[in-house]
């Protein structure tokens, strides 16, 4: 699955960039996906269905009964058989589920899961506190990640590296940051550190993440992700450590892989290069375009359509069981500033290629410009090109 090195050697790798257009058509007819936008964002609003922003707890809740009774019955089956043969399977799905989990409280975060912001609190900090996640912590960081989508100084999650900062990372950390498996578990390295030229923590209240008006609310959560982690002891001594790593500790790690690889995804790896911005060229209509739906097989309804992420990332407080409809109904109005994904089949192999060639490709943004794309390092394209062709 990995292209060799004749098919993808930097000479000819280089994608297309493009100059403004209008509304996206140069002169030359080739589209310009950093051309502003002759639509608004209140046209786009205009044509989703009404009943599609209508938010329904208990069909919410509904979803978080069906995703914790899968939970606990994989888990039980898991002790009941304690078969090797079984025990990769239950990683599998255990972990997957684990991602679904996250995805319903990431829907409270957004108030997407009902009006009412007590249930939204409530219910987000038991599905995130169970898979270790601070909820506020993280709903504040991902509230800035939405806000500032595509900017390249102020996003949150993923954001390129300008050159001068990418330069002065040693060849170590260059290849650990853009070599598969390790970008797929740094998310709780986020969780503790951001990312490279962000400081704070999601557990800290004092972080400049946060408010002074939100410092409360990062010690609550902070307290649960603690209750959490003392829970998790406590069953690690009744049942033994290794139990509680095949039960827990490897479906988290899953988790992490999928929460790594579907946000990464949303924002990298499309076959044409993606604007970024800064300064009077962004903005949220223009930044929120440059998101990627993705097709994820059978596992689209497992994680509630996460990969229709453009409307989600536009429209955040649409309830995920309409994302799609909302997606349909949207598309004629964004036109060819949405990217159709590529149809997947029950299991999306086909992301793979998407990771490691973005990874391979994508390493750093000019220092200045308004709008600007990822460029490659020849150095580290070259040194994690080695063996592939072999």
């Amino acid at each position: 699955m990995i292209p060799s090195m004749k098919d993808t050697s930097f000479e000819t790798m280089e994608r297309k960039e493009y100059g403004n257009g209008v509304n996206g058509i140069n002169d030359q007819g080739d589209f310009d996906p950093s051309a502003p936008p002759l639509f608004r964002i209140a046209d786009i609003r205009a044509a989703i269905p009404k009943h599609c922003w209508i938010k329904n707890p208990w069909r919410s809740m509904s979803y978080v009964f069906r995703d914790v009774n899968v939970v606990f019955a994989l888990g039980a089956a898991a002790v009941c058989l304690n078969s090797w043969f079984f025990w990769p399977i239950y990683w599998l799905a255990q972990g997957t589920m684990f991602w679904a989990l996250f995805v319903l409280g990431h829907d409270c975060g957004h108030g997407s899961f009902s009006d009412n912001p007590i249930v939204n609190s409530v219910v987000g900090h038991i599905l995130h506190s169970s898979i270790l996640v601070p909820y506020h912590g993280w709903r504040i960081s991902h509230r800035t990640h939405h806000q500032n989508h595509g900017n390249v100084e102020k996003d949150e999650s993923w954001v390129p590296l300008p050159e001068k900062m990418y330069k002065n990372l040693d060849i170590r950390t260059r290849f650990l940051r853009f070599t598969v498996p390790f970008p797929l578990f740094a998310y709780p390295l986020y969780l503790w550190h951001r990312s490279p030229g962000k400081e704070g923590s999601h557990f800290n209240p004092y972080s400049n993440l946060f408010t002074p008006q939100e410092r409360k609310l990062v010690m609550t959560s902070t307290a649960c992700w603690t209750a959490m982690v003392v829970l998790l002891a406590y069953l690690s001594f009744a049942v033994g450590p290794a139990q509680m790593f095949k039960l827990y500790g490897i479906p988290y790690s899953i988790f992490v892989i999928w929460l790594d690889l579907v946000t990464y995804l949303h924002h990298h790896g499309h076959e044409q290069k993606l604007p970024w911005y800064r300064g009077k060229e962004w903005s949220y209509l223009r930044g929120g375009l440059t998101t990627i739906d993705r097709d994820y097989g059978l596992f689209n309804n497992i994680h509630h359509d996460i990969g229709t992420h453009v409307i989600h990332h536009l429209f955040p407080q649409i309830p995920h069981y309409h994302l799609v409809e909302a997606t349909k109904a949207a598309k004629p109005v964004i036109g060819r500033y949405y990217r159709e994904p590529k149809e997947s089949g029950p299991i999306p192999f086909h992301l793979i290629k998407n990771l490691v060639t973005s990874l391979r490709q994508d390493h750093y943004v000019s220092n200045s410009g308004d709008i600007v794309y990822y460029q490659t390092d020849p150095q580290l394209f070259q040194l994690l090109s080695l063996g592939k062709s072999e």
